[in-house]
């Protein structure tokens, strides 16, 4: 839910004692290093962004790629973006459907055109998608936008819509930096062939769960916890199934 959601859902419980997990709003980064596999990087992040519509809690949003790569990952993304097919939920052909209501496409649409007015470029042509448009208010086209900063509600609000805001970045540290720059902490993806890459770059993230080379993934076996305001406590694993049980002690001294 929404952070003001959570927040509410806080106040409520603390009159009977409740104690809870939350997992709340998102705006998930995704980092493409110099060295990684362009190609499978752009299709499974633009995948990530928009899977379900981006109506995902941990779905792709913020994107910063190496400079090093930035025209191959454009060029890449693009196509993968113009790959898929807006329309109705029935229709097997569909790979992006609506979002859950009008007001909230309105929401994203007016993030979308806010950072467009400051600079932004949209890279992916609306007039592409006309057909799946003419099916009602609630069905928006794709979109990918350069020219960003962190000045734009599309790089610091959720946006929950198919859209992500991509900025180059020239090194790891850069990444790093703009990636903690929000007050979420759901997920973070880092695309590298280097592993202990992953691993050094991922123990900076003020973030809950780090993928490498994928994204938008849940494992039941695996913790599933965010941190600032993506929320607090921890669902799945064996740690998400204790916070569902209330522990008792004993504590028991024979007299000698």
């Amino acid at each position: 839910g929404s952070v003001e959601g959570g927040h509410a859902v806080v106040a409520a419980a603390s009159k009977r004692f409740v104690g809870m997990g939350q997992e709340l709003g998102g705006k998930d980064p995704a980092y493409v290093r110099a060295e990684a596999d362009i190609r499978f990087a752009a299709e499974n992040i633009v995948e990530g962004a928009l899977f379900n519509s981006g109506q995902s809690c941990c779905g792709i949003e913020r994107v910063y790629v190496h400079s090093a790569v930035w025209e191959d990952f454009i060029e890449q993304a693009v196509a993968a973006a113009e790959g898929w097919r807006l329309g109705l939920p029935t229709d097997p052909d569909t790979t992006l459907g609506p979002v859950v209501r009008p007001r909230n496409a309105q929401s994203i649409q007016g993030q979308i055109d806010a950072a467009l007015r400051a600079g932004a470029w949209g890279l992916v042509d609306p007039a592409s998608f006309a057909a799946g448009r003419a099916l009602g208010p609630g069905y928006l086209p794709p979109q990918l936008l350069v020219e960003v900063n962190h000045e734009m509600d599309i790089m610091r609000e959720e946006t929950f819509g198919p859209v992500a805001g991509i900025m180059k970045v020239g090194s790891d540290a850069e990444a790093v930096e703009l990636m903690n720059d929000s007050r979420y902490g759901l997920t973070a993806s880092i695309w590298t062939r280097s592993e202990d890459a992953a691993m050094q770059i991922g123990g900076q993230l003020e973030t809950g769960t780090v993928f490498m080379n994928r994204c938008d993934y849940l494992d039941p076996s695996l913790a599933w916890t965010g941190v600032k305001d993506s929320g607090r406590g921890c669902t799945l694993s064996s740690i998400g199934f204790e916070h569902l049980t209330r522990p008792r002690s004993y504590h028991l001294r024979l007299r000698g």
